[in-house]
């Protein structure tokens, strides 16, 4: 279960805040139990890009054995 503070990744594309499948971020509050969540992407140096409310099909738990990757926002 996806719980407060969490990192998840997204799992669409988000092309309205200039975020793609797989960029992670934080998530800072739970709505009704996990069926949505709202979640803060930042920037590697921790420049706020956007808070968004998601539905829970559209980001996943972070896995153990996965890596980041930095890419430049366009």
């Amino acid at each position: 279960m996806i719980t407060e503070l969490d990192r998840v990744a997204l799992t669409t594309d988000l092309p309205e805040y200039n975020l793609k499948t797989g960029d992670i971020g934080t998530v800072v509050l739970v709505h009704q139990e996990g069926l949505g969540y709202e979640v803060e992407f930042m920037t590697v140096t921790g420049q706020a890009i956007a808070i968004i409310s998601l539905f829970s099909s559209q980001v996943r738990a972070i896995g153990d054995r996965e890596i980041a990757q930095a890419r430049v926002l366009t």
